[in-house]
């Protein structure tokens, strides 16, 4: 069975078992990713986030809001295209930008009321513009954005951060290949849990735990670069979303080995908060956050 014979028919498909079709329930997920509802990829995987995302879209369209794909919801997902469901409105803010940057490059940004999408950009000021990137220091953004109402993004945490290891990791490495440096893209890999998890407070903090693939350069030259590194993909580097203890900005020191650590620990905090109020974790708290890796340059090339 197909979208297009369920919308030509009467008869609804439970999203509990997609009536034990793989093949529907990843067209399923393929509509709702493309319509910013559904975190990528399609794996055809039936979660309680995908059960949320059903009655969630169906609500946005004024529709009856079952776990189903009725015929109203199989045409609605055929006929609806991101130009016309929940379309956003852009102007020249930097959410504004940065939303468009992100359609421009294909990177997966949320829609749905509620859902957050979760941001670094290496190199930038505050307003998202490049900056020196000098090593061992924290001049990366971390940011965290929602749709309104009205269609226009809402930076809801703008934090000084690194996305990058300082210069004692980079110079001794934990790994023999070389320091991580986390490769820019887009990955669903983090869930809400503890840094340094086996040690005590203070060092032991909430953070998002890295729990799925991401790809890092590894700096085996200890140049504090990426170019010519060799890239590895791997769910166990331990590449956490944690703070710095309030580090100086001047000094990343041993708070960054390759994690994507956020400076002050009250920002931190402000960003745990934030992203354990978007839907899907309430729906899941084994729920995967999905985060961006921006270059600055390319970004403010853009932008």
């Amino acid at each position: 069975m197909t979208l297009a014979q369920i919308a030509a028919g009467t008869a609804s498909v439970s999203v509990q078992d997609f009536g034990g079709s793989v093949a529907l329930a990843k067209e399923f997920q393929s509509r709702l990713v493309a319509l910013g509802c559904l975190d990528p990829p399609a794996d055809g995987s039936v979660g309680p986030v995908t059960r949320l995302v059903v009655p969630t879209f169906a609500k946005t369209l004024g529709l009856p809001a079952p776990v189903a794909i009725t015929p109203a919801i199989a045409k609605a997902l055929l006929q609806q295209t991101p130009r016309t469901f929940l379309p956003w409105k852009l102007g020249t803010d930097f959410g504004s930008r940065l939303v468009k940057f992100m359609l421009a490059n294909r990177l997966f940004v949320a829609r749905l009321p509620g859902f957050l999408t979760i941001v670094y950009i290496e190199g930038a000021n505050a307003d998202g513009r490049p900056n020196p990137d000098a090593p061992d220091q924290f001049n990366d953004r971390r940011i965290v954005i929602k749709r309104d109402v009205s269609g226009k993004p809402v930076v809801l945490h703008n934090a000084l951060a690194t996305t990058e290891p300082g210069k004692h990791f980079t110079d001794h490495p934990l790994n023999a290949n070389g320091a991580a440096r986390i490769a820019f893209g887009q990955y669903k890999a983090w869930r809400v849990g503890f840094h340094r998890a086996n040690q005590s407070p203070p060092r032991k903090h909430e953070a998002l735990v890295q729990a799925a693939n991401v790809t890092v350069h590894r700096d085996k030259n200890k140049d504090g670069k990426r170019t010519g590194d060799r890239t590895f993909t791997g769910d166990g580097f331990g590449i956490n979303q944690h703070h710095a203890h309030d580090a100086p900005a001047n000094s990343i020191g041993t708070h960054g080995a390759g994690c994507l650590v956020g400076r002050s620990k009250a920002e931190h905090q402000a960003f745990m908060a934030i992203v354990k109020k978007d839907p899907r974790f309430a729906a899941s708290r084994g729920y995967l956050y999905m985060t961006t890796v921006i270059n600055g340059d390319t970004f403010g090339a853009f932008a």
